[in-house]
């Protein structure tokens, strides 16, 4: 990682648009990490600043930031952990608990909610923001020299285990970004055939 980000820019400030091949470097060959490889160290308290700092650069119709950011990492990421077992139990679900391994895992989860505001953006554009910015975050992360995994599984989407993070009733989890240093370098997986996804508009 360098030593220091660039500060954000002054609000109306130029921002010229220049070639990055060091960017098309990265993500021509941005591999996500297993969660469950992912151990310490984590991003310290500054990195995790940064790292949500450059996540928020999103795209955003309206300008709304229709979404937010939780941090779990140390004691309480370890009790979140616990109520989500205690749930699994209740659910009786052995599945359930087992997948709990690629949240306990990592030293550190990020959360990003989606917030969506009462606009004329629709709501549906509002979630999409919430995505990119799970991908910035995420992109952000392994750029930083760590490994970084976006999930969400059915805590994601569990009703209480939305309670249990603090979710008001409007709010989804788009996803847990797992963060940490990898114990082994992922291996490329099969690619979609991009040419076979495209085609051009004939009218």
């Amino acid at each position: 990682m360098p030593d220091a980000l660039p500060s954000a820019p002054a609000f109306g400030s130029p921002l010229p648009v220049e070639a990055a091949p060091e960017v098309l470097a990265f993500l021509a060959r941005r591999r996500s990490v297993s969660a469950v490889t992912l151990a310490e160290p984590a991003p310290s308290s500054t990195q995790i600043a940064e790292l949500i700092r450059l996540a928020a650069r999103v795209p955003d119709h309206g300008k709304l930031a229709p979404w937010r950011f939780v941090v779990l990492q140390g004691a309480a990421k370890a009790a979140f952990a616990g109520g989500l077992d205690r749930l699994a139990q209740d659910r009786d679900d052995a599945t359930a608990a087992s997948k709990l391994a690629k949240l306990k895992t990592p030293p550190l989860a990020i959360a990003v909610i989606a917030a969506p505001r009462p606009a004329a953006i629709p709501e549906w554009e509002q979630l999409l923001s919430a995505g990119a910015v799970c991908t910035t975050l995420t992109y952000a992360a392994l750029a930083m020299g760590f490994g970084a995994n976006w999930i969400t599984d059915w805590y994601a989407y569990d009703p209480q285990a939305c309670a249990l993070l603090g979710l008001a009733a409007h709010e989804k989890v788009a996803g847990f970004i797992l963060i940490g240093t990898p114990r082994e370098p992922p291996l490329e997986r099969e690619r979609p055939d991009s040419a076979g996804l495209t085609s051009d508009w004939a009218g």
